[in-house]
């Protein structure tokens, strides 16, 4: 497709940003609002599974559809991405428990991995290496500016309206973004000759599932050394091995193993890792802070996230300009990492909304300068016929980095939290029950779950019911489990923080090769005449 003309292909991008803010938007307007949601679902102890079952069907179908893309087009599999986050989505809505809530999100997350799979490598399809920076910097910038307006909606509606219309609301732009692709986007034409990898996809998907649940699992549903963790690890390992033997042999692996080769690929997938690992991880927690340890409301802490986004939005837009003129990325990566670090430092120390939008606005700064790296370092690296699935790898690398973060920095948060609620009940400071009637004693007590700080319309309504002389007590002991929270909270940010510091450092080792300025390969490209040669395309053939 880059062959295609200049308005052809704007039109093309303009539909695949539609494609993908649809997807975003859906995902960021629930942020601030899940807890909410899973709190009147009745099901908190299945928080992390909301989050989890989005990334691993996600992952799954990226990896999948990134070789699959390669031999039949993008255009199918957007198409089919968009419908299954539609059907995924309304399904959602329609949720009368969390089982049904989670397995309807499998659904969405299914289409999501998909459709940014394949607009992300449609990009690349469209245009050569060196000017993917900029449009690269630009679809960073649709999903910030989804992260600007989503979550401050999301809190907003469920303040306001019931729940179900935040997956609903936004199903109209489905429709307009699957018209556009349909009509839009040029059709791919089959490679001829290959066929699927079955056997390696099926040993791909149960190493990645396995894995996924044992660290969703463990230290929440199981101990670490239990049999059921040691079980699921040890099929994930076999099923390594076996994936592995597979792919040394297929004719068409789903995930060729000669990119590994590629150090670029690597240290980028590996830096992908890593610098999810602690971003979802710690992350995922800041709705609690917001909401259970400053005690503000969701729609209020749809603000408090905003500069993040909205800092991230101008930064990879002119970062993406920026890389599209110097041919150079690495510089945005060493200068971007280190920002991230001192923004989620100060999330260790936060203890004010101040405090709190002073982390998001640094950390959306190093955010945007980083983020564009290391995609379009892996694109530039792998060979055009491989650019799908390359683009999926280094998705597949973030989504378990960002599953394993989560899982990781949920047991962070539960030992420390078992402690610190221990100290808040029992320290000089906690209420003293004793002249209370044992029935109030009890409703008071109901409340001494940090999960419960997050519906706030309930603890009004808790207090306001109660007796007068019952009233300071039961603000105390929601002021002594917001105070606990917060100590817990601190060490979840400060392991984020330690682990991008180990992102940061793996930077160095990133070879920066030259944009091309092709996606010929240079014995593909048409010979020139003497004294027609491009200066760019001479210096990186040299």
């Amino acid at each position: 497709m880059e062959h295609l003309s200049k308005k052809r292909k704007l039109s093309i991008m303009i539909a695949i940003m539609a494609a993908m803010f649809f997807a975003a938007i859906n995902q960021t307007i629930t942020s601030t609002a899940m807890p909410r949601i899973i709190a009147i679902l009745d099901g908190m102890d299945y928080y992390t599974w909301t989050i989890n079952i989005y990334l691993l069907t996600s992952t799954i179908a990226a990896i999948l559809v990134g070789k699959l893309s390669d031999m039949f087009g993008r255009k199918p599999f957007i198409l089919i991405g968009i419908l299954l986050f539609m059907l995924g989505a309304f399904l959602t809505g329609t949720s009368s428990d969390v089982y049904q809530f989670i397995f309807y999100r499998g659904i969405q997350g299914l289409g999501a991995g998909i459709i940014q799979s394949t607009a992300f490598t449609a990009v690349g399809d469209l245009f050569a290496p060196r000017e993917r920076g900029k449009w690269m910097g630009l679809l960073t910038a649709v999903f910030g500016f989804s992260s600007v307006i989503g979550p401050t909606l999301g809190g907003y509606l469920v303040d306001r309206v019931d729940w179900h219309w935040l997956f609903w609301i936004f199903l109209p732009l489905g429709i307009v973004a699957f018209i556009m692709i349909l009509t839009l986007f040029p059709k791919g034409e089959r490679k001829p000759g290959e066929s699927i990898d079955y056997l390696g996809s099926l040993f791909l998907t149960t190493t990645i599932v396995p894995l996924l649940l044992a660290f969703s699992w463990a230290g929440t549903e199981y101990p670490w050394a239990s049999g059921q963790i040691i079980g699921l690890l040890a099929v994930t390992v076999v099923s390594l091995i076996i994936f592995i033997f597979i792919e040394s042999k297929a004719k068409n692996p789903v995930l060729p193993l000669h990119l590994f080769k590629n150090s670029v690929i690597t240290v980028s997938n590996i830096i992908g890792f890593i610098m999810n690992f602690g971003l979802m991880g710690a992350m995922i927690y800041i709705s609690f802070f917001v909401q259970g340890v400053l005690g503000i409301s969701a729609t209020l802490s749809g603000y408090v996230t905003m500069p993040m986004s909205i800092v991230m939005v101008i930064t990879s837009a002119i970062t993406g300009q920026l890389i599209a003129k110097s041919g150079k990325y690495k510089r945005y990566a060493v200068i971007g990492m280190p920002i991230m670090i001192v923004g989620m430092g100060i999330m260790v120390v936060m203890n004010s909304v101040a405090v709190a939008v002073l982390s998001m606005i640094v950390f959306g700064l190093g955010l945007g300068l980083g983020m564009p790296v290391f995609s379009l370092a892996t694109q530039n690296a792998a060979a055009h016929k491989d650019l799908g699935v390359a683009t999926a790898s280094s998705q597949l690398f973030r989504n378990l980095g960002g599953t394993i973060g989560i899982a990781v920095m949920g047991t962070v948060m539960s030992n420390s939290l078992a402690k610190n609620l221990t100290n808040a009940m029992h320290s000089s400071n906690a209420p003293d029950f004793s002249t209370l009637d044992p029935k109030i004693t009890e409703q008071m007590l109901s409340f001494a779950n940090p999960r419960m700080l997050m519906n706030k319309p309930l603890i009004e309504q808790t207090q306001a019911s109660l007796p007068a002389d019952a009233q300071p007590l039961f603000a105390q002991m929601i002021a002594n489990i917001r105070e606990a929270l917060g100590s817990t909270l601190s060490s979840v940010f400060l392991t984020g923080t330690i682990v991008m510091v180990v992102a940061f450092v793996l930077v160095f080792f990133l070879k920066e090769l030259p944009l091309r300025t092709s996606n010929k390969a240079p014995s593909e490209a048409e010979p020139e005449a003497p004294g027609d040669v491009n200066p760019a395309l001479a210096t990186e053939k040299a």
